[in-house]
C-alpha cells in the first residue's frame, strides 16, 4: 500500500477534525468538498455561513453543507475564545479588549479552537504567509513538551524501485522555518522529524544528522554544531537510531557506509536526513524534487502541541487536499 492510500486509510478510521480558518478561498473549499465527499475528517470552516453556503454554491460543491461553518467575528463566537486567548498571553500586556479583537482574526480563532480542543489540527496558508501561521501557533498552541524548536519537513516520496529509504519514502528536515540552528536546536529538530517519520510517514525511523563531515573526517565549527548536537539528541531520545556526523553518501549508501563508518548502526540506511541549515535542506530537497523526479509533500510543521500545517500560496485545491490528509494523521496518537 502506498503512503497517501495508507494516510487516507488511517485518517478515515480515525477521523479528525480539521479547522480552515480560510473558509473562503475557493481552493480551500474545494479540497474540504472533496474530503467530506471521501469521508475522510470532520472539517470546520471559518467565515460567514452565508458568504460560505454562496460561493460553495458558485463553486458547484456540493459536499460543503457537511462541514461546520462558524463565524469567528460574531461577537458570541469571539466571547467563547477571548478569555482564553487573554489568560494565555496576559503577561505580556494585553487587555481583555486587545484578546477580544485578536480572536476574531481567524488564525488566531483557529488556534483556539485547537488548544480549547474543539479542533484536532489547522490547515492555513493559502493566503497568508507562513510568519502570519507560525506567529498564532506559538502564541496559542505553543510547542510541545521538552521542545522549543519547531521546524519544517518534508516527506520525500521516491520513484518506484529506488533503493533508499524505507518503501520508497524519506524525511528531510528543516527545510521550511529555522535558517541556523544551534547545537541543541538541531537535536529538537532530529527528534522530531523521527516522530514525524513514525506517525506521518509510517516508517521506522534512522535518523542521520547531517554535516561535510564523517566521523572526523575534517574539523570545523559547524562539524563542532553536529557533533555537539548528535549528543544532546541521544540524551533526549536515548532508544532512537541516530547518528552523526555524517556525510550523506555515508548516511544513505551502504558500500560507502561502511568504509567511512563501520561502526554506525544507520550510516548507509538513514531514513531521516537532517540538515544543518536551512540554506542546505531547502536547497537539497528542491534538487532532489526537480532532478530525480521525487515528489516533495509538506512542509509539515513540526515540533508544535498540536498539528498546524502551513500552505504554500501557490498551491492547488489537491495539495490542500493531501495537507489536511496528512495534519489529520498527525493528530492520531496510536
Amino acid at each position: 500500500m502506498k503512503l497517501f492510500e495508507r494516510l487516507i486509510a488511517r485518517a478515515a478510521a480515525n477521523r479528525r477534525r480539521i479547522v480552515l480558518p480560510e473558509g473562503l478561498e475557493p481552493r480551500n473549499l474545494q479540497a474540504a468538498d472533496r474530503i467530506l465527499a471521501e469521508d475522510l475528517a470532520d472539517i470546520i470552516l471559518l467565515g460567514n455561513p452565508s458568504e460560505v453556503e454562496a460561493k460553495a454554491r458558485e463553486l458547484g460543491l456540493e459536499n460543503i453543507s457537511a462541514a461546520t461553518v462558524i463565524d469567528n467575528k460574531a461577537p458570541e463566537a469571539v466571547e467563547k475564545y477571548a478569555p482564553l486567548f487573554y489568560e494565555l498571553r496576559k503577561k505580556k500586556g494585553i487587555t481583555m479588549e486587545d484578546a477580544r479583537r485578536i480572536t476574531a482574526d481567524e488564525l488566531y480563532f483557529g488556534c483556539l479552537m485547537v488548544k480549547a480542543g474543539d479542533a484536532d489540527g489547522l490547515v492555513s496558508g493559502a493566503i497568508h504567509t507562513t510568519g502570519d501561521v507560525l506567529r498564532a501557533a506559538f502564541q496559542v498552541i505553543k510547542t510541545s513538551p521538552g521542545i522549543d524548536t519547531v521546524s519544517g519537513a518534508f516527506l520525500m516520496l521516491l520513484p518506484e524501485g529506488s533503493p533508499y529509504g524505507e518503501n520508497g519514502i524519506m524525511v528531510f528536515a528543516d527545510c521550511a522555518v529555522v535558517p541556523d540552528p544551534d547545537a541543541r536546536q538541531l537535536a529538537q529538530i532530529a527528534v522530531s522529524s523521527a516522530e514525524t517519520a513514525r506517525n506521518v510517514a509510517g516508517i521506522e525511523p534512522r535518523v542521520a544528522i547531517l554535516s561535510f563531515s564523517t566521523k572526523g573526517s575534517a574539523k570545523h565549527e559547524r562539524v563542532d554544531k553536529v557533533i555537539e548536537a548528535t549528543r544532546i539528541a541521544h540524551e533526549m531520545a536515548p532508544d532512537l537510531h541516530l547518528d552523526g556526523e555524517l556525510q550523506t553518501d555515508a548516511a544513505i549508501v551502504p558500500v560507502v557506509a561502511s568504509l567511512k563508518a563501520p561502526h554506525s548502526d544507520i550510516a548507509g540506511k538513514a531514513d531521516v536526513l537532517v540538515f544543518p541549515s536551512l540554506e542546505v535542506g531547502n536547497i537539497a530537497y528542491k534538487l532532489v524534487q526537480r532532478l530525480a523526479g521525487v515528489e516533495a509533500v509538506g512542509p509539515l510543521l513540526q515540533g508544535l502541541a498540536a498539528p498546524v500545517s502551513d500552505l504554500s500560496r501557490g498551491c492547488v485545491a489537491d495539495d490542500i487536499y493531501k495537507t489536511i490528509i496528512m495534519t489529520a494523521n498527525q493528530a492520531i496518537k496510536d
